[in-house]
C-alpha cells in the first residue's frame, strides 16, 4: 500500500521517510517488502495507515494542487484514522502522530492481559445490539458497543465469552451476521482503560494547533475546533460514533465524501449512511490522478 506513489513522487517519499526517523524504524521498508505478519501488529499498523493516507494527500497537495485543507469542509477519521484526519486539518504534525501512534498500538495490544475481541454485527440496528448486551454481562465479563458505523452495522468489544453471547444472541435476532474481528484487544471499551496513562503521556508531549477546518469527533460526534487531547483519549475506552458522525456531516449540507488512505471500507459505509452522496475513493496513484482531474 503506497509504494505506487512512493516511487512516483519526492513528496510522498517524504512522508514515509519523515515517519521512518521519527519512529527510528525502517517503517516504509516493512510496508513495502516487509512480513505481513509483522505489519499488521498494531503498534505497526497505526503509524503506516496514518503514512499511507498522509502520503496521497501530500502527493495530491503538492504535485497536483489539490489542497484538501482548502476544499474540506469538514475533517473525519475512524479511530486511528482520527490522527490522519487531525494531520490533514493542520492541527498535529505526520512525525508527532506517528510517534503517538506507535505507543497507542503498543498501549491498546497490551491493556488487556487477560484476553478479549471485537465482533462485527450486521443487519441489526445499534438500538437493537445495545438491548441484547446486558443480556451477555456478568461473573465479571464485559462487552460494549464499539464502532457504531451504520445504520445496520455496529461492532462490540469486550471479553471474548460475552462477545460471543452478543453474536450468538444477534442471529436469533435475525442479525445476517455476527463475524468475529482479527484484532490484537477488545478496543475502544473500558477494558482498553489501562492504555489512557501511556498515550496520555505522549499526547502531552504533542503541539496542537488550531486546525484549518472542524474536525468531526469520533466520540462528540459533532465538528470540533480545539480540546483534541482529551477526545483522543475518550477515543481509547469510548465507541467511535461514526453513523452520528456522517449524519452531522449530512445535515451540514455535505453532499460529497473523499476518502483518502488505504481500502475503501468508510466509502462503503458512507454509501450505506446516504445514498444521496458523491463518494469518492482516493487509495492508489490511479484513484489518486482521477480525483485530481475532478478538482481542477
Amino acid at each position: 500500500m503506497g509504494m505506487d506513489v512512493y516511487d512516483a513522487f519526492p513528496s510522498a517519499r517524504d512522508v514515509f521517510h519523515s515517519v521512518d526517523d521519527a519512529l527510528s524504524q525502517k517503517l516504509s521498508h516493512l510496508i513495502f517488502h516487509g512480513d505481513e505478519g509483522e505489519l499488521k501488529k498494531t503498534s505497526n499498523a497505526q503509524p503506516a495507515l496514518m503514512a499511507v493516507s498522509m502520503a496521497l494527500a501530500t502527493v495530491l497537495r503538492d504535485e497536483f494542487g489539490v489542497d484538501v485543507g482548502k476544499i474540506a469542509t469538514f475533517f473525519a477519521g475512524h479511530s486511528l484514522g482520527e490522527y490522519s484526519a487531525l494531520c490533514a486539518a493542520g492541527v498535529i504534525s505526520i512525525p508527532e502522530a506517528a510517534k503517538v501512534l506507535r505507543i497507542r498500538g503498543r498501549a491498546m495490544a497490551e491493556a488487556c492481559p487477560s484476553g478479549g475481541s471485537m465482533a462485527a454485527i450486521v443487519g441489526l440496528t445499534s438500538e437493537d445490539v445495545e438491548n441484547i448486551l446486558p443480556e451477555c454481562c456478568g461473573d465479571g465479563q464485559i462487552v460494549q458497543l464499539a464502532n457504531d458505523n451504520s445504520p445496520l452495522q455496529v461492532v462490540v468489544s469486550g471479553h471474548r465469552e460475552a462477545v460471543e453471547k452478543v453474536m450468538e444472541k444477534s442471529l436469533k435476532s435475525n442479525a445476517k451476521m455476527a463475524k468475529m474481528l482479527e484484532v490484537s484487544g477488545p478496543f475502544h471499551s473500558i477494558l482498553m482503560e489501562e492504555a489512557v496513562a501511556p498515550v496520555a503521556e505522549a499526547l502531552e508531549e504533542m503541539n496542537f494547533r488550531n486546525p484549518v477546518r472542524p474536525v468531526i469527533a469520533n466520540v462528540t460526534a459533532r465538528a470540533e475546533i480545539g480540546n483534541f487531547r482529551e477526545l483522543l483519549l475518550k477515543q481509547l475506552t469510548e465507541r467511535v460514533r461514526w453513523r452520528e458522525s456522517m449524519a452531522f456531516a449530512a445535515a451540514h449540507s455535505i453532499s460529497a465524501c473523499v476518502e483518502i488512505g488505504a481500502g475503501r471500507v468508510l466509502s462503503g459505509l458512507a454509501k450505506k449512511i446516504s445514498s444521496d452522496w458523491d463518494v469518492t475513493t482516493v487509495n492508489s496513484l490511479e484513484t489518486l490522478e482521477k480525483f485530481a482531474k475532478t478538482c481542477c
